[in-house]
């Protein structure tokens, strides 16, 4: 799939990869999300190779992170997104959410599924609903041990 970039008032979404900056990905994720503490560099490495992920950039300088585990026909996963802090408020959360949602290669999935604690009135506006039977769901859970 052709990597494929969006501008708006100075900001730049882009799904390059060579673009990504992995300390600010792996420090982010590792020191302040809590979904990903203790993560190791090369498990992040190897995720972010096996994956669709959204870089948002100012100025050179990425600034916001999603990742999109996909077959891109039936299914995705929407997970480790984030805007650094000095760049929220700003309206960035919920552009990139439209980037993605809007993504050519991501059109007529039967399911996108995601997790969070606090971010749901963002997903809401994008059609993300709490699960209709939790019950049919079932996990593995291993948290991160610190290295």
């Amino acid at each position: 799939m052709n990597d494929e970039a969006f501008t708006k008032k100075g900001f730049l979404i882009s799904t390059d990869k060579a673009l990504l900056d992995f300390d600010v990905i792996f420090n982010y994720l590792d020191r302040e999300s809590y979904w990903a503490k203790n993560i190791a560099p090369q498990r992040l490495q190897t995720a972010i190779e096996g994956s669709l992920c959204f870089g948002v950039y100012k100025d050179g300088n990425q600034v916001g992170f999603a990742r999109i585990i996909s077959d891109m026909a039936t299914f995705a996963y929407l997970c480790d997104v984030f805007i650094l802090p000095a760049y929220q408020g700003a309206g960035l959360s919920k552009w990139m959410m439209q980037t993605i949602m809007a993504y050519p290669g991501l059109q007529g999935l039967r399911r996108w599924s995601l997790a969070t604690l606090d971010a749901q009135g963002l997903y809401k506006q994008f059609g993300f609903t709490p699960l209709t039977n939790p019950e049919q769901w079932m996990q593995i859970f291993t948290p991160y041990k610190a290295e």
